[in-house]
């Protein structure tokens, strides 16, 4: 009896580091998540074909996309499963307008001369948020919600100058498929 006592002890402290281990994150980890989870056009401003002379000015006409909007509200509470758990659901979205201006040529770092057009959007988001709980007994609350993001899809128009013949070639240039 005392030598099966002594195996067990034994074969417990050899498992002991790894069960130990078992909730350490490992270093590359983090890295892995922020390639996952962070999109790199989040944080570039496109750079579009410059405005010609006697045309009309472009105007923001490209909403910001649903996918842009469930990013940008709020993350859900995490819970413990089938004690509280959160869910969005019946979600729909409301996309405004707010300001689609263009300002007056000016140098940009590393771009050179270029005018910003600002367009900004206000998306209100309904949606019902559901609560449930599963223990000790099953509980389900619904309550509609309303959330409201703010976004700018700025971008720059590179500027040539009067000319339009370099207008011209600059746009054939930067819309050509190569």
């Amino acid at each position: 009896m005392f030598w099966v006592n002594r195996k067990v002890w034994a074969t417990a402290l050899a498992l002991l580091p790894t069960l130990l281990a078992v909730g350490c994150i490992q270093p590359w980890v983090a890295d892995r998540m922020q390639e996952r989870y962070q999109f790199n056009n989040d944080t570039r401003t496109p750079l579009l074909p410059p405005i010609r002379d006697g045309y009309p000015e472009p105007n923001c006409e490209d909403a910001p996309s649903d996918h842009q909007v469930l990013r940008a509200l709020p993350k859900q509470v995490r819970g413990v499963p089938y004690v509280y758990e959160e869910f969005r659901d019946d979600i729909v979205i409301r996309k405004d307008r707010l300001v689609d201006k263009i300002d007056p040529p000016r140098f940009f770092p590393l771009v050179g001369w270029a005018q910003l057009h600002h367009c900004h959007w206000e998306c209100a988001v309904y949606y019902d948020e559901l609560i449930q709980s599963t223990m000790p007994f099953p509980t389900y609350i619904r309550k509609p919600r309303v959330q409201v993001v703010y976004i700018d899809l700025d971008h720059l128009h590179l500027h040539v100058g009067p000319n339009p013949d370099t207008q011209r070639e600059m746009l054939l240039e930067m819309t050509r498929f190569k």
